[in-house]
């Protein structure tokens, strides 16, 4: 038997735009849309009632908007995984969901495989970040840094998992790139995570980014995939 699918939750006020996306996803055969949201309020309620395993989350919304429904959602459910889906790349917006929790950020005119691959690293834990999103955020902490950005500095082991979990490998590739255990890249992901203070995968990518442990180049390469 094969995997389970992914149950999706898809989160967007304007209906035409929310009901255009659960047609489409409707048809992949490893996505399953179990539910709609129309504004942060009910995302959190669906959220708790169907327990999906990832949540497209739109950003602008009434009542509640996208970046305070991640952050409640990110602590009550920490195991959903959610990716931020939306017209807007201003940093306002950018910054705050990445910060709020969310593995990934994808624009509303990306192709719609883009769309399909982001929703399958997001549900592995893997980060993704639409290449235009990519850039801003590195434009934004500027040129790679000469110096280690912690006091407690990476071992060689632990920069080779972080340069690929900013590729978007999941512990199961790299430990097969690495010839290492599965267990034992989890064990130096929540290393990596915990002496950069940095809470998830997407963070390490950008951390990967300001210190050119990869390129921005590498990574949109494997979002190609």
């Amino acid at each position: 038997m094969g995997e389970k699918p992914i149950k999706l939750l898809v989160v967007d006020d304007q209906n035409i735009v929310r009901k255009g996306i659960c047609a489409l996803l409707k048809q992949v055969d490893d996505i399953d849309v179990v539910g709609e949201a129309s504004n942060g309020e009910e995302a959190i309620a669906q959220a708790k009632t169907l327990n999906p395993d990832v949540i497209l989350m739109d950003l602008v919304m009434p009542k509640m908007d996208g970046i305070t429904a991640i952050e409640r959602i990110t602590v009550l459910q920490p195991h959903i995984r959610i990716m931020a889906l939306t017209s807007f790349v201003a940093e306002d917006k950018v910054f705050p969901a990445i910060k709020a929790g969310a593995m990934g950020y994808l624009l509303k005119d990306s192709d719609p495989k883009a769309l399909v691959t982001a929703i399958r690293k997001v549900n592995y834990g893997e980060p993704f970040l639409h290449p235009t999103v990519a850039k801003m955020m590195l434009q934004e902490l500027g040129q790679p840094a000469k110096q280690p950005l912690t006091p407690d500095p990476l071992t060689e082991r632990e920069e080779d998992v972080v340069r690929l979990v900013a590729r978007g490998l999941s512990n199961r590739q790299i430990a097969d790139q690495l010839i290492i255990g599965e267990a034992t890249v989890r064990t130096h992901v929540g290393n990596i995570l915990s002496k950069l203070h940095l809470a998830n995968r997407v963070q390490a990518t950008l951390y990967a980014l300001r210190t050119g442990l990869t390129s921005l180049d590498e990574i949109d390469g494997n979002n190609d995939q």
